[in-house]
């Protein structure tokens, strides 16, 4: 099963170390990280768990649950969160579904047998509160992932869902965005009264206040 853009992220029920999850009703209302890594234990899923906690107040900002998965059992788990704890100086207060039946990662094709029939790769899915996949990412075992830029990315998804913009190469928050290219001029001038940068026709720039500053 390969899931694209815009679909629906699949519903499922699996132990965490928060107890039984039903994954939609978990969500609720909130935009949702679900994120895998290959095998508790180990030195780069080490530290990739201790920055998703150090994130926590940048998570919450955005509204956004985060939770983890590998396909060890909760015990594993919850033996693994101190080790998290003592080496990266920060708790896992999000919870880490134990998929030791492998059900969550084949819905969300985290096991690629090319690479290693018996771990989950590095597989990222940004969800929205509708229940759409709008971002997926996929990871060797081997390179841990830049947090900062599934933030980042996040923040373009959520501007980008409240205006009619789209974020241009290397953006950050508070920097200039694209007009959305269907606004006549008539229509970006009524919607941007403070006025916007005309490059071609079909690039045009407007800063935007960044509404989560």
């Amino acid at each position: 099963m390969t899931l694209q853009l815009g679909q629906s992220a699949p519903d499922f029920e699996q132990e965490s170390t928060h107890g039984p999850i039903r994954f939609h009703d978990w969500l609720g209302s909130s935009w949702g990280v679900l994120f895998s890594h290959p095998k508790d234990f180990t030195p780069v899923c080490t530290t990739e768990l201790g920055e998703v906690g150090r994130l926590g107040p940048e998570w919450r900002k955005r509204k956004v649950k985060v939770i983890g998965l590998s396909i060890d059992p909760v015990d594993a788990h919850r033996k693994w969160v101190s080790d998290i704890q003592e080496t990266q100086g920060h708790a896992v207060d999000f919870p880490m579904l134990a998929d030791s039946d492998g059900k969550v990662a084949e819905l969300y094709d985290m096991i690629h047998p090319e690479c290693d029939p018996t771990i989950t790769v590095r597989a990222v899915y940004v969800i929205d509160p509708s229940k759409k996949i709008r971002l997926a990412l996929t990871y060797p075992p081997s390179t841990g992932r830049d947090f900062s830029e599934i933030l980042r990315s996040i923040d373009s998804l959520q501007l980008t869902d409240a205006h009619s913009v789209a974020t241009p190469v290397n953006w950050k928050p508070g920097e200039e965005v694209v007009i959305s290219p269907k606004l006549s001029e008539e229509e970006a001038t009524r919607i941007f009264p403070q006025g916007y940068r005309t490059l071609k026709p079909y690039l045009r720039m407007v800063e935007l206040k960044w509404f989560n500053s």
